[in-house]
């Protein structure tokens, strides 16, 4: 079984403008056209059983709709859906419940597109809150290729929070793209070990040597597989995996046994 941990989707009357707006800012490629549907034929070709999908909210008006379509496609033909959450509402006891009710697995937090610092004690109170919940935290971690000049997730900053909610958090939080994307010394150094999980999201093809160091560092037991389609191939990152050289259990245990433990899931 494969379990792509990180993917995003774009509703299809919007996913061309946007697809080219973020391709355009970030200088980077898209592989699939963003849409849903592109996203399940991906799945098709290269093999993934199941995606997950990651909703950004980058404004408090924005939830309650991703939260409705998350909960109304959650679980259906291999798609798992977080939910959305953003730092500035009010509500966020009240979001997150809803959330735990509607089956979804966890949230989905960007501090960069969101414009608040990870350490934040918004984000502290969503995430303590989350967890007490059973709830994952996934986040952006690391730069942004949208954002270069201010880094709003840093391992230091990880650090800061796995020591205000230790205990509460362990095991509960998941940093995208290797816990920094483009700071894999930063991440070698500072969070190798921490009780998190890290996502191989955008980078497993960019550094992948660093990307074993991580690995043999941090542990296989606590490595997702992810690709963040559309911004990467699934079947590229797939044969990135496989490149690596890791044993058949640890390269199993990405691939999908950690994944399904945190979603829930039974492996084949």
């Amino acid at each position: 079984m494969i379990i792509d941990f990180h993917t995003h989707t774009f509703p299809d009357k919007i996913a061309e403008k946007t697809i080219s707006f973020l391709s355009q800012k970030g200088n980077v490629k898209a592989f699939t056209a963003g849409t849903l549907d592109a996203l399940k034929e991906s799945m098709r070709v290269s093999g993934v059983d199941f995606s997950v999908i990651l909703p950004v909210a980058t404004a408090p008006k924005q939830v309650e709709s991703i939260n409705r379509l998350a909960a109304e496609l959650n679980g259906k033909d291999g798609i798992i859906y977080a939910g959305a959450i953003h730092p500035d509402c009010e509500n966020t006891d009240e979001i997150l419940d809803n959330i735990k009710a509607a089956g979804l697995f966890g949230i989905k937090i960007h501090p960069d597109y969101q414009g608040v610092f990870f350490d934040d004690e918004r984000y502290v109170k969503i995430m303590e809150g989350a967890a007490e919940r059973g709830l994952v935290t996934v986040t952006h971690a690391g730069i942004d290729v949208g954002y270069r000049d201010c880094v709003h997730c840093t391992p230091d900053m990880v650090l800061n929070v796995i020591d205000r909610l230790k205990g509460i958090i362990d095991g509960k939080l998941v940093l995208a793209h290797m816990g920094g994307c483009d700071l894999p010394d930063e991440v070698l150094s500072k969070l190798a070990g921490k009780p998190v999980y890290m996502d191989t999201s955008f980078v497993l093809d960019k550094y992948p040597e660093k990307c074993r160091e991580i690995i043999a560092a941090h542990g296989a037991d606590r490595i997702l597989f992810a690709t963040d389609s559309p911004w990467a191939d699934q079947a590229e990152f797939l044969n990135a995996l496989q490149g690596l050289g890791l044993d058949s259990e640890s390269t199993q245990k990405i691939l999908s046994g950690n994944a399904a433990a945190l979603l829930g899931i039974t492996e084949k």
